[in-house]
């Protein structure tokens, strides 16, 4: 196998919060250096800064609002608008954020908040139903608990090594005392 080198991007992480300490390396030769890179339709900074795919998902999402409300005109009903809301805009903001929900400041998800107090105000999205981020707590969690029960997993093995350790520490503290 090949790298092609024209479909390949270079991208170094800083930390924006510090001066750099050290010259990055040289550019590689045929590879260009990018600022920003999107993989599996997530893009990331070089500072490890989701803000530029909030933004983007967020004005699809907004996209999809606005076809949900002509939807609306046509008289479909709003127990089916709201599935629609489910299946498309909120899957749109949901993608992947296991993965990315960790690097977001407080004012994506301030954005993303928002996104859902709008659906709301629409009557895309019930009040009563969970917050974005009681979501992406939901999917964090049920994405560990299908690593944790599959031992074909890729992480099983670290995980159940954790698990040993900590079910070997914990009944190690409760027999001294």
């Amino acid at each position: 196998m090949r790298l092609n080198r024209v479909k390949s991007a270079e991208i170094i992480f800083t930390d924006c919060k510090q001066k750099p300490t050290h010259i990055p390396p040289p550019p590689t030769p045929g590879i260009s250096r990018v600022t920003s890179i999107k993989i599996l339709g997530i893009t990331i900074t070089n500072h490890l800064s989701i803000g530029e795919l909030v933004r983007d998902v967020i004005g699809k999402c907004a996209q999809s609002m606005y076809a949900l409300k002509l939807l609306r005109n046509y008289d479909m009903s709003d127990g089916s608008l709201r599935h629609v809301y489910k299946a498309v805009v909120l899957c749109k903001l949901l993608y992947a954020s296991p993965a990315w929900w960790g690097f977001t400041s407080t004012a994506d998800k301030q954005c993303l908040e928002a996104s859902i107090r709008c659906a709301v105000r629409s009557g895309l999205y019930v009040a009563d139903d969970p917050s974005f981020s009681q979501l992406v707590a939901d999917m964090d969690d049920n994405l560990f608990a299908h690593i944790r029960h599959n031992p074909h997993h890729v992480l099983y093995k670290l995980l159940l090594d954790k698990l040993i350790t900590r079910t070997i520490s914990d009944h190690v503290h409760i027999l001294s005392h």
